[in-house]
């Protein structure tokens, strides 16, 4: 009998996985969007006469001819106008100050603000009859100066919105640091960090498919991490009651947070498929993905880190200026996750973290892997490797003199985070004892004895990061129904894209209630089955639906428990549980199944509202590195990752979350970023030849461990395990090169870390010699 190390990987394994793209339905057309090829411009023509008269093409658009199209920011509005809905602070912040007079067409009309805004788009009987259509619409933009960073474009010198300024959205987290604290410290570490914009790149693209049924509902699919909130917007650009909309996620390819909009695409798709009473498609491929996606990361950071002579920390300053793209809808509050997280695992008595949220001529920035705490993690774990050469501080001694002590949780940081458990020493400690950091240590000195040995580098980086979402956005629903054949229906409000909820969800219920797993079936992504729900984003899948699943679990036990009491008539304190089945305390013999009891009783079904506090999960990640300065070339002899999760539903579920965010955070350190012109266009002709993502060749041995600190945020004791590789793994890996060169100055080090960078740092003065 074949062996499957998870429920779903026979099916997504052997190619009978059920992607958007695989569905079949009848009389279904395709879409294909015309794209703006300049960054920055004013629309003069938009012409689709010629794309009309291709075979097989059934229309085609420019925003001029759809004058009944909704923008992405009449659908925002909209949600106002329907019952209220979970708004944490970030929602608020990216729906209401920051998006008045900077309207986000579904289509661009008059002005292109990035490129590869959609500007038209053509409908087939097919792809290949949209895309031949997609070639023949004339467009004529006139260029106008670009900016895609946001310290130039801060000045507003180049305004993307006429009359108002490119600064969307400010805010800080802790007090400001008076003057007096920076001049009395015996240490002092200035730098300034560029967090470069990255691509998510999922392996399966965007996805949308629109289904005007019979009745007159409309079925969508899509995937998708937040199917309920795609269904109130569409509802609210649709102006439909939201019970007329179901959305379902079928299997999908990949998320990493790039998935839980509703995106112009999707506002021109479904609004299509309603106008036409047709079923309406649209696949993003690789290089449409590549140019029109959403970006994460970009932000311009400088930062303050002091410490007396002893290497206690005194004080830290963060100022970001992030890059949020043309349009501030979806992430112009996501920077002040990097000013909460600022302070970091350390006792820091001070921390102030200043945020400027800048539009620029690229795609909307958005979540990605880590959402913030990367920058908040690379930003401090740089500066204090900085600030243990400085002090002539082993980086380690460094971090083991500012841990937050074991005891002292709950801890109330500057920044504003109540962190809720944590024992950051043994986490280092062990992340040292399986690298061998005394013997690389050893090893280092050696090759700096050698000239003619290549430098040696061991990076250190311990972070914390938050799981589970913000306040308001804290809870799921789920609930469990027991059948008369003794099978178990679990829902919940989650949505899978790689997260093996197909696996540790069944195995996490039929545990709480004693059955066997391949009783319990799991049904989630469908709006119908499961008519409330949040979705997966922020690692909350196990701290937040996994804990709302056990609950629902007590429930239907304390339900199942009443109906046998008064079926035996006797106090429900009488009646016990046990493996699946309930018995008298007073006499085991009448004990009935949970199969029976529905029987005799009817069906069983509980469901409910769980809500979670944030967790706050963290670790250290150790990195030890081989660097040629005649190449530029950096090798990674060891990755060594540590990480907190708290309670551990399924440690190889874990271990390959880990293990594929760490790869991901060595892709930020040495290979991802996005090359752009000086007219602000993405150089991406080639694809993925011109964006570079780690392969099988360039992944080091990478050692995976943990230790477990559970929290007392939710009974279950779980915190997010998704996004640790992404937030630790950079800055190791940087300050590994940088240990290894140590140039006197830490900015020419900005990721990524390419063979130009390297080769022109190694050729920089050294910090002994600027000294």
């Amino acid at each position: 009998m074949e062996q499957w190390t998870r429920r779903e990987d026979r099916r997504l394994l052997t190619g009978h996985g059920r992607y958007v793209a695989d569905l079949v339905v009848p009389g279904c057309l395709d879409a294909a969007f015309v794209r703006s090829t300049v960054a920055h411009g004013i629309v003069r023509e938009v012409d689709c006469a010629a794309a009309r008269e291709v075979p097989g093409v059934i229309g085609a658009w420019s925003a001029a001819d759809l004058s009944g199209l909704p923008t992405c920011t009449h659908a925002a509005a909209r949600l106002q106008d329907l019952p209220p809905v979970p708004h944490t602070l970030l929602a608020r912040l990216s729906n209401e100050e920051a998006v008045t007079g900077r309207e986000w067409p579904a289509l661009a009309k008059e002005r292109v603000r990035y490129a590869g805004e959609a500007v038209a788009v053509v409908v087939g009987e097919d792809r290949y009859r949209a895309e031949d259509g997609a070639a023949e619409v004339v467009v004529r933009i006139d260029p106008l100066p670009a900016v895609v960073t946001p310290s130039r474009a801060a000045n507003d010198s180049i305004a993307l919105f006429d009359g108002l300024s490119n600064t969307a959205f400010t805010g800080e987290a802790g007090q400001p640091i008076d003057e007096s604290v920076w001049q009395g410290a015996a240490a002092v570490v200035e730098a300034r960090y560029r967090q470069q914009l990255l691509m998510p790149t999922p392996m399966e693209c965007r996805t949308i498919l629109a289904v005007p049924e019979e009745d007159g509902r409309l079925s969508v699919w899509s995937g998708h991490q937040m199917p309920h909130r795609l269904r109130r917007e569409l509802a609210a650009l649709l102006d439909l009651p939201v019970d007329r909309i179901r959305v379902v996620v079928p299997d999908t390819g990949g998320a990493f947070g790039s998935k839980s909009a509703a995106f112009p695409e999707f506002v021109t798709v479904v609004y299509l498929a309603v106008t036409l009473g047709r079923p309406v498609r649209w696949i993003e491929d690789r290089l449409e993905s590549m140019t029109a996606a959403t970006r994460g990361r970009g932000q311009d950071q400088r930062v303050r880190l002091a410490a007396d002579a002893d290497g206690h920390l005194l004080a830290y300053e963060l100022q970001i200026d992030a890059d949020v793209g043309a349009y501030p809808h979806l992430g112009v509050g996501l920077p002040m996750q990097t000013a909460w997280m600022a302070t970091g695992p350390y006792t820091t008595p001070k921390v102030h973290a200043t945020v400027r949220s800048v539009l620029t001529n690229t795609m909307v920035t958005y979540p990605y892997r880590g959402a913030g705490r990367p920058e908040a993690t690379i930003a401090l774990e740089r500066s204090m490797d900085l600030l243990a050469r400085r002090l002539g501080m082993d980086p380690a001694e460094l971090r083991r003199r500012n841990f937050i002590p074991a005891g002292s949780f709950p801890y109330q940081t500057p920044t504003g985070r109540c962190y809720d458990s944590g024992d950051y020493s043994t986490a280092l400690d062990l992340a040292l004892e399986t690298i061998g950091y005394g013997t690389w240590r050893d090893e280092q000195e050696r090759r700096r004895e050698n000239p003619d040995a290549l430098p040696l580098g061991i990076g250190l980086s311990c972070y914390v990061e938050r799981s589970g979402g913000e306040p308001g956005g804290l809870h799921e629903f789920a609930g469990v129904e027991a059948h008369e054949d003794g099978t178990i229906t679990a829902r919940c409000g989650a949505a899978p894209s790689g997260q093996s909820h197909e696996t540790t969800f069944p195995a996490l219920v039929a545990q709480a209630l004693g059955v066997e797993e391949d009783r319990v079936r799991l049904v989630e992504g469908d709006t119908d089955a499961q008519p409330e729900g949040l979705g997966s984003f922020a690692s909350r899948s196990a701290q937040v639906d996994g804990a709302a699943l056990c609950h629902a679990c007590a429930l239907l036990i304390d339900r199942a428990r009443e109906r046998a009491a008064e079926l035996w008539g006797m106090p429900v304190e009488e009646v016990e549980w046990s493996a699946g089945s309930l018995r008298p305390l007073r006499d085991g013999s009448a004990a009935i199944g949970l199969a029976e009891l529905v029987k005799d009783t009817g069906p069983l079904r509980v469901d409910d509202r769980f809500e979670s506090g944030m967790g706050f999960p963290f670790g250290a990640h150790a990195a030890v590195v081989e660097v040629d300065p005649e190449l530029g070339t950096v090798r990674v002899l060891q990755l060594v990752v540590v990480d907190d999760c708290g309670v551990v539903l399924n440690p190889a579920v874990v271990r390959g979350q880990a293990f594929g965010s760490a790869v991901q955070g060595i892709g930020q350190a040495l290979y991802e970023g996005i090359p752009y012109g000086d007219d602000g266009v993405p150089q991406l002709a080639n694809g993925l030849l011109d964006y570079l993502l780690p392969t099988a060749a360039e992944i080091p041995p990478i050692e995976v461990k943990d230790t477990r600190t559970p929290t007392p945020s939710t009974p279950l004791g779980a915190k997010g395990a998704g996004e640790s590789g992404c937030i630790g793994t950079p800055a190791a890996i940087v300050n590994a090169v940088a240990d290894a060169l140590q140039p006197a100055d830490p900015g020419l080090l900005q990721m990524p870390l390419t063979p130009d960078v390297v080769w022109r740092a190694a050729r920089a003065p050294k910090y002994e010699e600027a000294r």
